[in-house]
Parts: structure tokens; sequence; C-alpha cells
């Protein structure tokens, strides 16, 4: 129960936060210029015909209180601040709900629009409202740094019951994250071995084919050249899928196949020009990266940035003092095994 009541795995949440927002944040900024044939008032999609489509699914969306245009740009720009605010971890409790509200708003009003990714942020913008994903890596944890506040033992009683609820909430949502990913992977894993194209190794090979999914023509075209670089994309990809949900048994197994599914994803937003999907997934799968790892992560950054930062000023003179034998920091202190400086007084003379 004590290990229940704390808060687990921070830096998997804030990695998620950071991931995920910055996706639905730099995927609104690439599609700004067509944002109102997307999902405003010029869309195809009309207002009516998503107006049908909500009466049956009875799905969120504040787009649907106005079709007017000013209305519309302010919930998009909206969704741009929000998601800009979480990825930075600014007000991240606000900010959280600002953004699953924003989220769900966008994506109802057309949800003929998306690769996959987008339902996978759909999700995890939902999950991230009951985590406490700015605990670090996040402007919030640097203003309760530089201002902490009462010791936890001064709150009072309904104050840690509430903190020991917050907590609670936060593990179960981070165990809800952890099994929709698992769940992604095993369903799309098994429905891949009920394909006949999987099952006899050329499934990699049509896409590669198709000018949707080519950005990089001649690069598809090398590999799909290649009948054993096909064999042997299918067969690891179903592979690896299949097999996750039962890596999660041995740590240092799934630490590999976690590493060859991110590797995977970032060929898939190179080769088939998905960037956002893959972004959503890898975001996803952060939340079973190792701490251990993530915190040699933070270290490396924080000592590269040391050492790029210009010095403030010109170094410190050493201090001129006598050491006190029962202060441990002046008595390691190599500045002060110098002789002292014994001023004299005024109107005395010495030998």
């Amino acid at each position: 129960m004590p290990r229940l009541l704390t808060t687990l795995a921070p830096y998997q949440a804030a990695v998620l936060r950071i991931g995920v927002a910055g996706t639905w944040g730099a995927f609104l900024l690439r599609e700004w210029p067509d944002r109102r044939v997307l999902y405003g008032d010029r869309s195809p999609w009309s207002a009516e015909l998503n107006a049908r489509l909500l009466a049956d699914t009875h799905a969120f969306t504040a787009l649907s209180w106005s079709d007017g245009r000013w209305w519309f740009e302010a919930v998009y720009l909206l969704a741009l601040l929000s998601a800009g605010a979480l990825a930075l971890g600014w007000r991240t409790r606000a900010s959280a709900v600002l953004f699953a509200l924003t989220v769900l708003s966008l994506q109802n009003r057309n949800v003929f629009l998306g690769d996959g990714g987008d339902n996978l942020v759909h999700l995890m913008a939902i999950y991230l409202v009951f985590t406490r994903c700015g605990t670090v890596w996040s402007l919030d944890a640097r203003r309760r740094a530089r201002r902490p506040g009462k010791d936890p033992a001064e709150w009072g009683e309904p104050r840690a019951l509430a903190d020991a609820l917050a907590a609670m909430l936060h593990n179960c949502a981070m165990l809800v994250v952890a099994a929709q990913v698992v769940l992604v992977y095993a369903t799309a894993g098994w429905y891949k071995v009920q394909g006949a194209r999987w099952q006899d190794g050329t499934a990699v090979f049509y896409p590669l084919k198709l000018g949707y999914f080519t950005p990089w023509p001649e690069l598809s075209g090398l590999l799909g050249g290649s009948l054993l670089v096909t064999f042997a994309l299918t067969y690891g990809t179903v592979v690896m899928q299949v097999g996750f949900p039962f890596s999660l048994a041995a740590r240092r197994l799934k630490n590999v196949l976690l590493a060859v599914m991110v590797c995977e994803h970032l060929a898939i937003a190179l080769l088939l020009g998905l960037p956002f999907f893959s972004l959503a997934m890898v975001a996803a799968d952060a939340v079973f990266l190792p701490t251990a790892f993530l915190l040699a992560v933070q270290a490396r950054l924080t000592g590269l940035r040391r050492r790029a930062a210009p010095p403030v000023g010109p170094e410190p003179a050493a201090p001129v003092a006598t050491a006190d034998p029962a202060d441990p920091v002046a008595a390691a202190d190599p500045a002060v095994d110098e002789p002292p400086v014994v001023a004299e007084p005024v109107g005395e003379q010495r030998d």
C-alpha cells in the first residue's frame, strides 16, 4: 500500500507528456495553412454532416457549438497554446485538461482524417488528465524547486489523504497507458498473423510501391527490390508485435524489443512518410522505458548544457578565512588550508 500511494514512473509520465503534446502541436503547425479545410468552415465534411454523426456517436466537440470561422480559429489557436503549455509543463493540471478538450474538439469535428496516430493521441490525451505528468522535467517542477512549499508532514490529514488519492489515480492511469500500448501491439500482431500477405512474407513490399507512402522513391525501391529484406521486415514486424506483450516478463528482452520497435517507428516515419503516427507510437512506448536509462539521459544532457553554457563572470577569488574544524564544508575546502591573514588592531603594535 505505501508503494501504491506513492507517485510511480514520474519520468515515464514526463516523456509521455512531452511526446504526445509535442506530436499534436507539430501536426497542428504543419496543417496551419489547411486548417479550415480540414476542421473548419471550408471542410467538405460540413457541420451539418458532422452534426448527424454526433447525434449517433454522442462524441464531444466544442466546434459543434458554432460553425463560424472565428470560433474555429479560437479553438485551433487554443489547441496550439495548450499543446505548447503541456509540452513545457506549465500549469500542467489545467493545461492537460485544456489539451484533452481541444484534441477531442478537433478530431471529432472530422473523424475521417488521420493515419492511426490520431487515435493514439486521442486516447493518451484523456489518460494524461489523470496523471501527475508534471512532477519532473517541467516548468512546474522548476518552480516548485525554487519555491518549495510546506513539508508533507505539515499538510494535515485532509491534504495528505487527497495527495495519496491523487498518487493512486496517477498510478492507475499509467497502468492503463501501459495496457493500451500492449493492446495496440497485440491486436496489430495477431491481425497480421491472419493475413495471407503477412504469412507469405510479402506484406511490406506493397506499401513501398504506393506513391502515397513513398516520400523517397529511390530508397523505397531499393528496399522493395530485395526479396530477402522484404521477407525479414515482414516477419520481423509480426514477431515483435506478437512477442512484445510476452517480453514484459523478462526485463532485458523487453528493453531490446523496445529499442528495436522505436527504430522501426523511426524507419516508418522516414520510409512511409508517417512522422506523426511514428512519434505518437514512440511517445506511448516511453511508458516502458527503464528509469535508469532516463536518469542517464538527464545526466548526459545536463552535462552537455553545463559545458555549452558560457561562464557568467570571472572566477571568484579564494576566500581568506580560518577553517572551523567543526564545519565539514569548510574543512573540505582547499582554500582554507592556506595560512590565515590576521589584521593588526588599530592603535596597537606587535613585535
